[in-house]
């Protein structure tokens, strides 16, 4: 089922470059196994390196929408894990009900525009993805209220360039359910389907459709486009996410995910000629969204380190704990207990 929504959201992640069109490439899948196994993978791909630190929030954390005095203003009602970009905005996480949201780069949005201090309410976009975990369980509630059009989501130019950012998000829960959120032609577009288990950065989502309808009269074991482009990671990632082993067991459903968001990452150090947003992948991430573990991986420092959330206090009180990350930290195994409580960043606002 797909539903569409008109709204005038202006989304893209403000001030932030590392979704510059020149410098992301990212995929993101969605693996389903058996008894309820539900997992989502993610790459980041930048052409310079992102710090990225993880956080624990906890619920009852009071937040505005960074964009004046018509910021939305609310109360977080779940605990999330997230991995943060410059400490400035959320780009990926999970909460403690197993909603995954990450946001992705696409070239083909195009936006309305939003008045700082006006009537309308808005909310920077550094804190999209942050605003669904902090209200959201799963997919449906979140489809459910973005479509009642209750603020804007506000970009800007990246400071000191001429490029407007621009981003579309993902939502899985641990039902299976999933969403992709974009912006076309000044309209906000939900595709919602539990069928959506593939999204590159472009082209815009009903396009991606379109190219894997194509391919599915291609046999993959025949034949799959090998390129850096975002068309022809996507068609890689469908095909292998369907053909890895099919399985409850945690650590290999999470090896199996690791897999396929490997294939379709772009090699360290690799940059195309033409095509600057094709650009190495930094960091991946795997959610487990039936265990509630969040795997990190970067490609620096090549080793897996994970969190339990059930290993995190989430009560409204308590403090957010950082796991600093950003400056080539070696970590093994689950390091929960390696984070510590920390001031919690300030979200890039207008």
């Amino acid at each position: 089922m797909k539903f569409r929504f008109a709204l005038p959201l202006l989304v893209a992640l403000l001030g932030l470059p590392v979704f510059s069109i020149e410098t992301t490439a990212c995929t993101r899948v969605v693996y389903k196994g058996p008894n309820n196994t539900v997992l989502t993978g993610r790459s980041m791909d930048f052409s310079i390196e992102i710090p990225a630190n993880l956080w624990a929030f906890p619920r009852g954390m009071e937040r505005n929408g960074e964009v004046g005095t018509s910021s939305i203003r609310w109360t977080s009602r779940h605990g999330s894990v997230i991995a943060s970009s410059w400490d400035i905005a959320t780009s990926d996480g999970i909460n403690e009900k197993g909603l995954v949201a990450n946001l992705l780069w696409l070239a083909g949005t195009e936006y309305p525009s939003f008045e700082k201090d006006g009537s309308q309410p808005g909310l920077s976009v550094s804190l999209w993805a942050q605003y669904a975990l902090d209200n959201f369980a799963n997919v449906g509630e979140a489809v459910e209220a973005l479509g009642r059009e209750e603020f804007v989501v506000v970009t800007d130019f990246i400071p000191g360039t001429d490029k407007l950012t621009t981003v579309h998000l993902s939502l899985s829960d641990a039902s299976g359910d999933s969403a992709i959120i974009e912006y076309v032609g000044g309209r906000m577009v939900i595709h919602h389907d539990p069928a959506h288990i593939v999204m590159t950065n472009e082209p815009v989502y009903e396009e991606q459709l379109a190219i894997l309808r194509y391919w599915k009269e291609i046999p993959g074991k025949t034949f799959l486009p090998g390129t850096n482009r975002a068309s022809d990671r996507f068609v890689r990632a469908h095909h292998y996410i369907n053909a890895i082993p099919q399985t409850d067991d945690p650590r290999i459903a999470a090896a199996g995910v690791f897999s396929v968001v490997r294939n379709v990452s772009v090699p360290y150090g690799i940059t195309t000629e033409g095509f600057p947003n094709l650009s190495s992948t930094r960091w991946r991430v795997v959610a487990d969204q039936g265990n509630l573990v969040y795997y990190f991986e970067n490609v620096l420092t090549p080793n897996v380190f994970w969190i339990d959330l059930r290993r995190i206090n989430f009560a409204e009180g308590s403090p957010a704990l950082r796991l600093k990350a950003n400056e080539g930290e070696v970590y093994a195994g689950e390091v929960s207990a390696a984070m510590v409580a920390k001031t919690p960043f300030q979200f890039q606002g207008l």
